[in-house]
């Protein structure tokens, strides 16, 4: 074995470890991979996000095409050039991480989970009690079974705060 094959080995393995640690004790983590660039593209529609096959392929691809640096520092494969989480990525993170606190504070229309869901979608302050109470009047819309995902909550949200008038304008000019 060369000693480029044995460095190139070596690396995947610890990569294999490190990633098998970072699940191990982030289980609970709504993390679907490794951020963004080429491999997160690639590998994103893969079941089972959190297993180490797709990560690993997902980290892999990011490492051998060095697109996660690219897409960083251009804005470009999911990522953006301020280091900062899509505004999007960050709301379904957020979502999934509080949805059943977010479901009860929806159904009472206030609540320091909304206020932060509010603010991460891009409401300004003095709009948010139109949508806490927006959000309090749809609330069966937005929970269409006891059973509701992150994702279709907030792809249901997003289609209430689109069809009103005064939250649709204020969330379009803040993306």
């Amino acid at each position: 074995m060369t000693k480029m094959t044995k460095r190139f080995v070596v690396m995947q393995l610890a990569i294999i470890l490190a990633l098998f640690q970072a699940a191990t004790v982030f289980a609970g983590n709504p993390d679907t991979g490794p951020g963004c660039g080429l491999g997160k593209l690639a590998w994103g529609d893969f079941k089972g996000q959190k297993q180490i096959a797709p990560q690993v392929m997902m980290a892999t691809t990011n490492g051998t095409f060095g697109s996660q640096t690219f897409g960083i520092s251009f804005g470009t494969s999911g990522c953006t050039s301020d280091g900062v989480i899509m505004r999007t990525e960050l709301v379904n993170a957020f979502a999934s991480a509080t949805l059943e606190n977010l479901q009860h504070e929806m159904a009472q229309g206030h609540g320091e989970h909304l206020t932060s869901l509010a603010t991460l979608m891009g409401i300004p302050t003095e709009h948010q009690a139109e949508f806490f109470t927006l959000t309090q009047e749809k609330y069966a819309s937005l929970m269409q079974s006891g059973e509701t995902t992150p994702v279709a909550m907030l792809k249901a949200l997003h289609e209430v705060v689109e069809s009103h008038p005064v939250l649709a304008q204020q969330v379009s000019m803040n993306r």
